[in-house]
């Protein structure tokens, strides 16, 4: 990929992590399938604390190796031979990763190319954006079919995406569904045409520095996914008293004071991110 580090493996080899022009982009290895066990979900919460701290990131992408899948969920080998305390542990460290990457003021773009099922949707709905390589794969949760529920924070993000009742439904069913249908409940915000999933990767990977330095603010594009992510749920004027503390914030920035007086000297701003 252009302008990227050498990926490089974190502990338990379960993901890569390479950064470049303000993007860091983090990818679910494991073959086939990407699923995850304990320790790739380590791996990620580890990634995603390294990118939250590094200055040089203003942006991160989530994908998924290979050509088939961005992710087919927890490893169900893995859950065959675990007890239920351990299952539930997992599942508890799992939710406290993707909070973790909903609370890092940076964007977060999950680039789907390939099959993005059960946990791997459910790690794709925690990110900000989600782009899908068109016709690479289906979407939905299906744990129903295994006697379970999407227990990595499907039930409360596919239903705040998509409405309580269409929610039930598909997850009910167990469901898969292609990208259009997916596009269209809102679960995938873009799709995007490529002959390969490299070429759909590089495509990702230059839209997302649109994001960043010098061309955008990249501070006030992460504060706005704080007000949106920690104020929906809040009452109004609770929503608004941290809408204000942000943008105070926002204010004592170098940015917003290149952005003002750009303004007013009638040019383009050149941002720094800071």
């Amino acid at each position: 990929m252009q302008n990227l580090s050498e990926p490089e493996t974190m502990p338990h080899e379960r993901v890569t992590y390479a950064s470049g022009g303000g993007v860091a982009l983090l990818t679910l290895t494991f073959p086939p399938a990407n699923g995850y066990s304990h320790e790739m979900m380590r791996d990620l919460d580890e990634a995603i604390l390294r990118a939250r701290f590094d200055d040089a990131v203003q942006v991160i992408v989530l994908a998924g190796a290979g050509e088939k899948f961005f992710c087919a969920g927890a490893d169900i080998g893995m859950l065959g031979n675990v007890t239920p305390t351990f299952k539930y542990q997992f599942c508890l460290h799992a939710n406290e990763t993707l909070l973790r990457l909903e609370h890092t003021p940076k964007l977060v773009i999950a680039a789907i190319g390939g099959h993005c099922v059960g946990g791997g949707l459910e790690i794709a709905m925690a990110a900000d954006l989600r782009w899908a390589r068109r016709g690479s794969g289906k979407c939905g949760l299906p744990e129903v079919a295994l006697g379970v529920l999407p227990g990595t924070g499907g039930t409360q993000r596919f239903g705040r995406l998509v409405g309580a009742s269409q929610a039930i439904s598909l997850m009910a069913r167990g469901e898969n569904f292609d990208f259009n249908r997916a596009q269209e409940l809102g679960v995938i915000d873009e799709q995007i045409d490529a002959q390969s999933e490299a070429e759909f990767l590089d495509t990702v990977l230059a839209r997302a520095r649109e994001f960043c330095a010098p061309q955008r603010a990249s501070m006030s594009v992460g504060l706005i996914k704080r007000a949106i992510r920690g104020g929906l749920d809040l009452p109004l004027e609770s929503g608004l008293a941290l809408e204000r503390e942000l943008q105070q914030r926002l204010f004592q920035s170098e940015d917003a004071q290149e952005g003002i007086a750009a303004f007013k000297e009638k040019r383009k701003p050149s941002f720094q991110g800071r």
